[in-house]
């Protein structure tokens, strides 16, 4: 009973491995029953079933470039009026503009532009120091709530979902990679199959050696069948 198991995709080799250790639960070959191999065998693919499928990141990287997107507006939409009002030397009130917008230059006219992480922390202090009861007193007298309340929501959105995705990217980082749990099924599936191989003209292993082969030819034939299947992770 031979099958070049590296060559079988993803979805043949967790069939293979179900099929083989549903064969050897059913209950019709004592022989096997409590085998420290079959142990070995269902421990691997239990594993390998649980992550074979799954996401290699968070999934959520265009939503969060989406929040950081709209902050970005909402913080370049607040700093160009302020810029353009503190300019209208003729116009009321200009001068609180140009305070606003010096708070502004403290934390950087660029955040737009930085990293996620550097954005944030700027833009925390920002907006706590927009907060002051100083400086609410300016954004009121130049009706600006509405867009400071917006840019700070538009922030805190944005904050939530990152560390989102930065605790699901640290919890699939621990995760044992996909491609070492598939040589540990290999290496388990392969000790299995020669087990039966070398038993299987003792008597107890004839009737279960011809059951997993039958197996182990439905596998290479589904491969043969299937040539443009997925590759193995």
């Amino acid at each position: 009973m031979k099958i070049a198991l590296t060559k079988l995709s993803t979805k043949d080799l967790a069939t293979l491995a179900q099929r083989t250790i549903s064969n050897a639960q059913s209950g019709k070959y004592p022989v096997i029953a409590n085998h420290p191999l079959l142990a070995d065998l269902l421990a691997s693919y239990t594993e390998y079933d649980r992550v074979y499928t799954k996401q290699v990141y968070s999934g959520k990287g265009k939503d969060v470039a989406a929040l950081d997107h709209e902050r970005d507006v909402a913080y370049n939409s607040m700093k160009a009026f302020l810029n353009g009002y503190r300019k209208l030397s003729s116009a009321a009130n200009y001068q609180l503009a140009e305070d606003l917008y010096r708070v502004f230059k403290t934390f950087g006219l660029d955040l737009d532009r930085r990293s996620y992480s550097s954005q944030t922390a700027q833009m925390k202090k920002l907006i706590e120091t927009l907060e002051s009861s100083e400086n609410m007193h300016k954004i009121r007298t130049l009706a600006l709530e509405t867009a400071l309340a917006d840019m700070k929501a538009k922030h805190e959105a944005f904050e939530t979902l990152f560390s989102e995705q930065a605790g699901i990217n640290a919890d699939l980082r621990q995760m044992k990679s996909a491609s070492a749990i598939r040589k540990d099924l290999e290496k388990n599936l392969k000790t299995y199959i020669s087990l039966l191989t070398v038993m299987k003209n003792v008597p107890g292993w004839e009737l279960f050696y011809n059951d997993v082969n039958e197996l182990v030819k439905a596998a290479k034939n589904s491969s043969v069948l299937n040539p443009k299947q997925e590759k193995p992770s």
